[in-house]
C-alpha cells in the first residue's frame, strides 16, 4: 500500500516500458505482414453448411482468410475446451473483421455433422467447417498423421515435437489476388495463439493477472454450460 503520489510514479515509470512495448509490437506486426507468401496450390475442399465447399470459397468474398484449426478429432465426442475458450471470442470479431476485408472461420477433422451439433450446443455463430476428407490438417501441421503417432513425434509449432494428442491448435492466414491464387501468409501457434484470447487480454491488466496453476495453465477451463452456476 502506497500513496497516491508514490503510485502515480511507479505507474509513469511502467507507461515508458509500455509505450516502448507497443513501439516493438507495431514493428514486429510489420515484419509479419513482410513474411513471403507461399502459394497453396492443392486443391483443398470442405464439408460444410453449404455441402463441398472449397477453401477459395470460405474467403466468402473477401481477399482475406483467417482459419482456427480447432482441436476436434473425427473419434472425439465435442469440441476441445481450450479451443472452445478462444473460440468464444470469434462471433462479436466478424462484423468488423469483414470491414477489413478479412473472413475469420473455424476447422477442423471432426465429420461435420458432430461440428454442426456441437456448434449448435455452444450457441455459437461463427462458419465452422470439416476437413475430414482433406489433408489440409495435416499439410498445415495440426493433425499427427497414424505414422506419427505411432513413432510419437511429428511436426509442430515449425519444429518436430512430441505428439500427445491427435490434434492440436492453431491460427493460419491466407490472401487471394485478384486473379483467384491463394497464398499462406502466417501461421501461429501454442503460445501465439494469445493475441487472439481477449478474456486473457483482460485479466493480463488485473491485479491477480491469469492466476493460473504454472504447472498446468488453463486446468481450470471448462465448456462454458460446464462452469458451475452461481447463485444469483
Amino acid at each position: 500500500m502506497v500513496s497516491g503520489d508514490k503510485w502515480l510514479k511507479a505507474r509513469r515509470a511502467l507507461l515508458v516500458k509500455e509505450k516502448k512495448f507497443n513501439r516493438l509490437r507495431d514493428a514486429l506486426s510489420k515484419e509479419r505482414r513482410a513474411l513471403p507468401w507461399v502459394e497453396v496450390s492443392k486443391d483443398y475442399a470442405f464439408d460444410g453448411p453449404k455441402g463441398r465447399t472449397t477453401l477459395e470459397e470460405l474467403f466468402d468474398g473477401k481477399s482475406q482468410l483467417l482459419t482456427y484449426h480447432f482441436m476436434f478429432g473425427p473419434d472425439w465426442k465435442e469440441g476441445c475446451a481450450h479451443c472452445a475458450f478462444w473460440a468464444e471470442h470469434f462471433d462479436a470479431a466478424l462484423v468488423h473483421l469483414g470491414r477489413r476485408d478479412t473472413n475469420l472461420i473455424a476447422i477442423s477433422r471432426a465429420p461435420y455433422a458432430k461440428i454442426r451439433a456441437f456448434r449448435k450446443r455452444m450457441g455459437w455463430g461463427f462458419n465452422w467447417v470439416s476437413s475430414f476428407r482433406s489433408d489440409f490438417n495435416f499439410d498445415f501441421h495440426v493433425s499427427a498423421t497414424p505414422q506419427e503417432l505411432k513413432r510419437g513425434t511429428g511436426f509442430y509449432n515449425f519444429k518436430p515435437n512430441h505428439f500427445i494428442l491427435d490434434e492440436l491448435p492453431g491460427i493460419s492466414a491466407f490472401y487471394r489476388d485478384k486473379k483467384g491464387r491463394i497464398f499462406h501468409t502466417y501461421s501461429s501457434f501454442a503460445r501465439g495463439l494469445d493475441l487472439v484470447n481477449n478474456t486473457y487480454n483482460f485479466l493480463d491488466l488485473t491485479a491477480k493477472g491469469r492466476d493460473e496453476n504454472p504447472d498446468s495453465p488453463q486446468d481450470w477451463v471448462r465448456l462454458h454450460d460446464r462452469y458451475p452456476r452461481r447463485a444469483r
